[in-house]
């Protein structure tokens, strides 16, 4: 993953020194510069930070981005405008065609605060292309409510957000227009799991179920379902019980054989897990688990042995997650 992040770091160099050559691109081994990854808090490798104006305080970091093509973009949206101005239908539909994915921001006029804000997400997202408009025309033209901001997948409109007026949260905008970059349910294997963490949700559901179940197909649908009242906030991920290559995030979640199908919600961030307390994988059940886990009342889940019938028959007393709170504490 760093040899490949250094190639494609290598051909954004290559081709932006055409383009920009005012912006330099340099690579440095950090394993025995400890000052400088103190300095500049390296954690994780490969780490890209952006130094703008010739300071090294406070240099950007530029997470996430993998190929060459993504960090031309990005370095680019951060010199110079980062969303194309778009005063006709005709323009806009060739930003729309262009791509898979394509985000356009409608607006009463191009200066105010959910400007500013959808301005500073597009920064933020280099993987697609974001444009905008104050065309009455254009805004009549697709029949959407001005100040919104809609996501085309494939050319059609899949998703419209009202940007209130005043500050929206650029982080949760960015989080929604992200997950857009996955598919609504995500499969979770070698080549998406890298995908899947880029993508700045830290409430991540899971549904643990044999894909050749004869009720698959059903329960799939209803936790796609789930997923699209709850984009931007959690991300779906589907786990396949019968690929051997899952074993480790298995063992993880402690998931058995005879537990599946099974719904777990993890939060990145602090890591806690939890259990959806109804067996059945309705569309209904799903909804409210994930709404009580929002609501930051749902119960955390500890997975934990069986208290061992002897544990407190020595002088050293053999604890599990289902004892430990009460003998400790």
């Amino acid at each position: 993953s760093s040899q490949n992040l250094s190639e494609e770091f290598a051909e954004a160099a290559r081709q932006l020194k055409k383009e920009a050559p005012r912006i330099q691109f340099g690579k440095i081994d950090v394993t025995h510069q400890y000052d400088l990854r103190k300095e500049f808090n390296i954690q994780a490798f490969p780490t890209v930070k952006f130094f703008v104006n010739g300071s090294r305080e406070d240099p950007i970091d530029c997470k996430g981005v993998r190929k060459a093509s993504t960090f031309i973009t990005w370095v680019k949206r951060r010199t110079g405008p980062s969303t194309v101005l778009i005063n006709s239908t005709d323009q806009a539909e060739a930003i729309i065609k262009a791509d898979d994915l394509a985000v356009i921001g409608f607006f009463r006029e191009l200066h105010n605060d959910s400007v500013e804000v959808f301005c500073e997400t597009a920064r933020d997202v280099p993987e697609m292309p974001f444009g905008m408009t104050a065309s009455e025309d254009v805004c009549a033209d697709y029949g959407i409510q001005r100040n919104s901001l809609v996501v085309f997948k494939k050319g059609k409109p899949v998703h419209n957000e009202v940007l209130e007026d005043g500050r929206q949260n650029k982080l949760s905008l960015t989080r929604l227009i992200k997950t857009f970059t996955l598919d609504l349910v995500t499969e979770y294997n070698i080549e998406t799991s890298v995908k899947i963490f880029d993508v700045p949700v830290e409430n991540h559901i899971l549904l643990f179920t044999p894909t050749n179940l004869e009720t698959f197909s059903e329960i799939y649908e209803n936790y796609q379902s789930a997923a699209t009242e709850f984009r931007g906030k959690i991300l779906f991920v589907l786990v396949d019980t019968t690929e051997a290559r899952n074993g480790r995030i298995f063992e993880y979640f402690r998931i058995r054989d005879i537990d599946v199908p099974a719904v777990r919600i993890l939060n990145l961030t602090s890591e806690a897990k939890y259990k959806m307390p109804a067996d059945e994988v309705t569309t209904e059940n799903l909804k409210e688990f994930c709404q009580s886990y929002l609501n930051g009342k749902a119960k955390q889940h500890l997975s934990s042995e069986e208290i061992p019938q002897d544990w407190d028959k020595m002088p050293v007393k053999v604890l599990v997650g289902k004892n430990f709170n009460s003998i400790i504490f």
